[in-house]
C-alpha cells in the first residue's frame, strides 16, 4: 500500500509541531462531557472505512455549501470578497486529511498537537500564513461552532452508503458528531485562552 500523497500545509506528524495546552487529562475530560467512548472509536474506525472511497464527494457537499453562502466563502477570499482558488485548493487536500484523521488517528497528544495548530490557523496570529493567503485575518468562532452541525448532517447519507444496518449507520453517525463536537470545542481554546 502506497502512502497518501504529501498534502501542503499538513503538519500532524512533523516533530516540531508544538505541543498543545490542552493536556491529555483535559482530553479525557472533554471525552466525558460529549460521551465519547471505546464504541464511539470502534464506530469511527468503521466510518474511515465507508468514508474512505467517498471524501472527494463528502467535500464536494461541503464546498457546495461554503460556496453557496457569501459569508462563509469570505474567509476563503481576499478582503475585496474575491474567491482565492489556490487557497481552497490547499485547505480541501487538508480538509480531506481531517477527515480520515478524525476516524482513523489516535486521540493522543500528538493528535493534540495538531487540533491545537489547526484552531490558531482559523485566528490571526496564523490564519493564511500556511498558504501565504491574501484573505482576511481571522474566522469567527461563531461560524466554526454553528459548521458543526452541516458537517455532521451532511456526512449521514454518505455513512449509510456503506451497506450497513440502521444501527451500525446511527453509531456512526453519532460517533461523528461526537468527535466533530470534541474538535471544535477544541479549536475554541486559543479563542478562550484562560478561560476555556
Amino acid at each position: 500500500m502506497t502512502s497518501p500523497e504529501p498534502v501542503p500545509g499538513y503538519t500532524h506528524d512533523d516533530p516540531g509541531l508544538a505541543p498543545s495546552p490542552v493536556t491529555p487529562a483535559d482530553l479525557a475530560l472533554l471525552k466525558a462531557s460529549v460521551l465519547f467512548g471505546p464504541a464511539d472509536e470502534e464506530a469511527l474506525r468503521l466510518a474511515g472505512e465507508v468514508l474512505s472511497g467517498q471524501i472527494e464527494q463528502v467535500l464536494d457537499v461541503w464546498y457546495g455549501f461554503v460556496g453557496s453562502h457569501p459569508h462563509l466563502v469570505a474567509y476563503f477570499s481576499t478582503p475585496d470578497g474575491t474567491p482565492i482558488d489556490d487557497y481552497l485548493a490547499r485547505v480541501r487536500a487538508r480538509f480531506a486529511r481531517w477527515i480520515a484523521d478524525t476516524c482513523t488517528r489516535p486521540y493522543d497528544e500528538r493528535w493534540l498537537a495538531y487540533q491545537q495548530e489547526i484552531a490558531l490557523r482559523h485566528t490571526e496570529p496564523k490564519k493564511n500564513q500556511t498558504d501565504h493567503a491574501d484573505s482576511v485575518p481571522h474566522i469567527p468562532l461563531r461560524h466554526i461552532i454553528a459548521f458543526i452541525y452541516p458537517i455532521t448532517a451532511t456526512i449521514r447519507p454518505f455513512l449509510a452508503a456503506g451497506g450497513h444496518d440502521a444501527e451500525q449507520v446511527d453509531a456512526m453517525h453519532q460517533a461523528w458528531f461526537k468527535a466533530v463536537t470534541l474538535q471544535v470545542a477544541l479549536w475554541s481554546q486559543p479563542y478562550s485562552g484562560r478561560a476555556w
